[in-house]
Protein backbone atom coordinates (compact mmCIF):
# COMPACT_ATOMS: atom_id res chain seq x y z
CA UNK A 1 0.00 0.00 0.00
CA UNK A 2 3.17 2.67 0.65
CA UNK A 3 4.62 1.77 -2.95
CA UNK A 4 0.91 2.94 -4.39
CA UNK A 5 1.32 6.16 -2.84
CA UNK A 6 4.87 6.46 -3.35
CA UNK A 7 4.34 6.20 -6.98
CA UNK A 8 1.48 8.25 -7.11
CA UNK A 9 3.20 10.91 -5.33
CA UNK A 10 6.22 10.10 -7.56
CA UNK A 11 3.60 10.82 -10.29
CA UNK A 12 2.43 13.92 -9.18
CA UNK A 13 5.77 15.53 -8.81
CA UNK A 14 6.85 14.67 -12.21
CA UNK A 15 3.06 16.40 -14.11
CA UNK A 16 4.29 18.96 -11.81
CA UNK A 17 7.39 19.61 -13.06
CA UNK A 18 6.08 19.47 -16.64
CA UNK A 19 3.68 22.13 -15.93
CA UNK A 20 6.57 24.33 -14.22
CA UNK A 21 8.45 23.71 -17.01
CA UNK A 22 6.78 23.79 -20.30
CA UNK A 23 3.48 24.86 -18.82
CA UNK A 24 4.04 28.48 -19.65
CA UNK A 25 5.08 27.67 -23.48
CA UNK A 26 2.42 25.65 -23.93
CA UNK A 27 -0.12 28.17 -22.87
CA UNK A 28 0.84 30.74 -25.20
CA UNK A 29 1.04 28.62 -28.31
CA UNK A 30 -2.42 27.61 -27.24
CA UNK A 31 -3.36 31.38 -26.60
CA UNK A 32 -2.44 31.87 -30.38
CA UNK A 33 -4.21 28.77 -31.13
CA UNK A 34 -7.40 29.92 -29.73
CA UNK A 35 -7.16 33.86 -30.64
CA UNK A 36 -6.05 34.55 -27.37
CA UNK A 37 -9.26 33.15 -25.48
CA UNK A 38 -7.63 32.50 -22.48
CA UNK A 39 -9.74 30.37 -20.65
CA UNK A 40 -10.47 28.04 -23.34
CA UNK A 41 -6.02 27.81 -24.00
CA UNK A 42 -6.04 26.94 -20.07
CA UNK A 43 -8.78 24.33 -20.55
CA UNK A 44 -6.41 22.67 -23.37
CA UNK A 45 -3.05 23.37 -21.25
CA UNK A 46 -4.80 21.04 -18.85
CA UNK A 47 -6.22 18.21 -21.12
CA UNK A 48 -3.08 18.62 -22.53
CA UNK A 49 -1.37 17.80 -19.28
CA UNK A 50 -3.97 14.64 -18.17
CA UNK A 51 -3.07 13.41 -21.65
CA UNK A 52 0.68 13.30 -20.26
CA UNK A 53 -0.68 12.11 -16.97
CA UNK A 54 -2.29 8.99 -18.62
CA UNK A 55 0.53 8.05 -21.36
CA UNK A 56 3.69 8.39 -18.45
CA UNK A 57 5.79 6.47 -20.95
CA UNK A 58 6.39 9.51 -22.79
CA UNK A 59 7.94 11.13 -20.26
CA UNK A 60 10.52 8.34 -19.86
CA UNK A 61 10.83 7.97 -23.36
CA UNK A 62 13.89 8.52 -25.22
CA UNK A 63 13.19 12.22 -26.38
CA UNK A 64 15.62 14.87 -25.46
CA UNK A 65 12.64 16.72 -24.88
CA UNK A 66 8.99 16.14 -24.38
CA UNK A 67 7.85 19.47 -25.46
CA UNK A 68 7.53 18.89 -29.23
CA UNK A 69 5.08 16.01 -28.16
CA UNK A 70 2.93 18.54 -26.01
CA UNK A 71 2.48 21.19 -28.48
CA UNK A 72 1.66 18.05 -31.09
CA UNK A 73 -1.24 16.89 -28.01
CA UNK A 74 -2.41 20.42 -27.39
CA UNK A 75 -2.69 21.46 -31.46
CA UNK A 76 -4.61 18.46 -31.81
CA UNK A 77 -6.78 18.86 -29.02
CA UNK A 78 -7.15 22.71 -30.03
CA UNK A 79 -8.15 21.56 -33.71
CA UNK A 80 -10.62 18.61 -32.57
CA UNK A 81 -12.38 21.38 -29.81
CA UNK A 82 -12.32 23.93 -32.85
CA UNK A 83 -14.21 21.24 -35.12
CA UNK A 84 -16.57 20.57 -32.28
CA UNK A 85 -17.79 24.03 -32.00
CA UNK A 86 -17.95 24.26 -35.58
CA UNK A 87 -20.36 20.95 -35.77
CA UNK A 88 -22.68 22.20 -33.35
CA UNK A 89 -24.81 25.57 -33.72
CA UNK A 90 -23.62 28.46 -31.71
CA UNK A 91 -24.78 29.40 -28.11
CA UNK A 92 -26.90 32.34 -26.99
CA UNK A 93 -26.06 34.15 -24.02
CA UNK A 94 -28.68 35.08 -21.39
CA UNK A 95 -28.31 38.92 -22.62
CA UNK A 96 -29.90 37.97 -25.78
CA UNK A 97 -32.34 35.64 -24.55
CA UNK A 98 -33.68 38.51 -22.30
CA UNK A 99 -33.92 40.99 -25.40
CA UNK A 100 -36.05 38.68 -27.44
CA UNK A 101 -39.79 39.59 -27.41
CA UNK A 102 -41.82 36.72 -25.46
CA UNK A 103 -44.14 35.11 -28.03
CA UNK A 104 -46.80 34.75 -25.83
CA UNK A 105 -46.87 38.35 -25.55
CA UNK A 106 -48.75 40.33 -28.30
CA UNK A 107 -48.08 43.53 -27.48
CA UNK A 108 -45.12 43.70 -29.51
CA UNK A 109 -47.51 42.53 -32.81
CA UNK A 110 -49.84 44.90 -31.83
CA UNK A 111 -47.05 47.93 -31.72
CA UNK A 112 -45.60 46.84 -35.00
CA UNK A 113 -49.43 46.20 -36.49
CA UNK A 114 -50.27 50.22 -35.56
CA UNK A 115 -46.56 51.34 -37.26
CA UNK A 116 -47.14 49.59 -40.23
CA UNK A 117 -50.76 50.53 -40.71
CA UNK A 118 -49.78 54.38 -40.01
CA UNK A 119 -47.16 53.95 -42.71
CA UNK A 120 -49.53 52.36 -45.31
CA UNK A 121 -51.74 55.76 -44.89
CA UNK A 122 -48.86 57.98 -45.18
CA UNK A 123 -48.19 56.48 -48.58
CA UNK A 124 -50.00 58.21 -52.13
CA UNK A 125 -52.90 56.31 -52.84
CA UNK A 126 -50.99 54.87 -56.02
CA UNK A 127 -48.48 53.07 -53.66
CA UNK A 128 -51.18 52.12 -51.59
CA UNK A 129 -53.10 49.69 -54.27
CA UNK A 130 -49.92 48.11 -55.36
CA UNK A 131 -49.21 47.10 -51.95
CA UNK A 132 -52.45 46.17 -50.97
CA UNK A 133 -52.47 43.78 -54.18
CA UNK A 134 -49.66 42.25 -53.54
CA UNK A 135 -49.57 42.03 -49.76
CA UNK A 136 -52.92 42.03 -48.58
CA UNK A 137 -54.35 39.95 -51.38
CA UNK A 138 -51.59 37.98 -52.05
CA UNK A 139 -51.49 38.31 -55.77
CA UNK A 140 -48.14 38.01 -57.98
CA UNK A 141 -46.86 41.00 -60.31
CA UNK A 142 -48.74 39.93 -62.97
CA UNK A 143 -52.10 39.19 -61.37
CA UNK A 144 -51.78 42.83 -59.77
CA UNK A 145 -50.96 44.51 -62.89
CA UNK A 146 -53.90 42.90 -64.54
CA UNK A 147 -56.53 43.81 -61.41
CA UNK A 148 -55.24 47.60 -61.44
CA UNK A 149 -54.88 48.02 -65.11
CA UNK A 150 -51.32 49.45 -65.08
CA UNK A 151 -48.35 47.77 -67.01
CA UNK A 152 -46.15 44.97 -64.75
CA UNK A 153 -43.14 47.15 -64.50
CA UNK A 154 -45.33 49.82 -63.12
CA UNK A 155 -46.48 47.86 -60.06
CA UNK A 156 -43.10 46.34 -59.42
CA UNK A 157 -41.82 50.21 -59.61
CA UNK A 158 -44.69 51.54 -56.96
CA UNK A 159 -44.08 48.44 -54.59
CA UNK A 160 -40.19 49.32 -54.25
CA UNK A 161 -41.08 52.81 -53.99
CA UNK A 162 -43.46 52.42 -51.45
CA UNK A 163 -41.44 50.06 -48.95
CA UNK A 164 -38.29 51.97 -49.61
CA UNK A 165 -40.60 55.11 -47.98
CA UNK A 166 -42.15 52.92 -45.84
CA UNK A 167 -38.38 52.05 -44.53
CA UNK A 168 -37.54 55.32 -43.78
CA UNK A 169 -41.02 55.22 -41.20
CA UNK A 170 -41.03 52.52 -39.27
CA UNK A 171 -38.10 51.93 -36.59
CA UNK A 172 -36.34 48.80 -37.32
CA UNK A 173 -37.39 48.18 -40.78
CA UNK A 174 -33.80 47.41 -42.57
CA UNK A 175 -33.26 47.98 -46.15
CA UNK A 176 -32.37 44.58 -46.56
CA UNK A 177 -36.05 43.87 -45.85
CA UNK A 178 -36.78 45.76 -48.34
CA UNK A 179 -35.17 44.70 -51.25
CA UNK A 180 -35.85 41.08 -50.57
CA UNK A 181 -39.74 42.37 -50.57
CA UNK A 182 -39.92 43.90 -53.80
Amino acid sequence: MATATATATTDERALADLERQHGPALLSFLLGLTYGDRQRAEDLLQETLVKAWQHPETLDGPYESIRPWLFTVGRRLAIDARRSRMARPTEIGDGILAMTPDSADVTESAVAALDVRAAVRRLSPEHREVLEQIYFHDRSVGEAAEVLGIPPGTVKSRSYYALRAMARWLPGYSRTTVSTAA
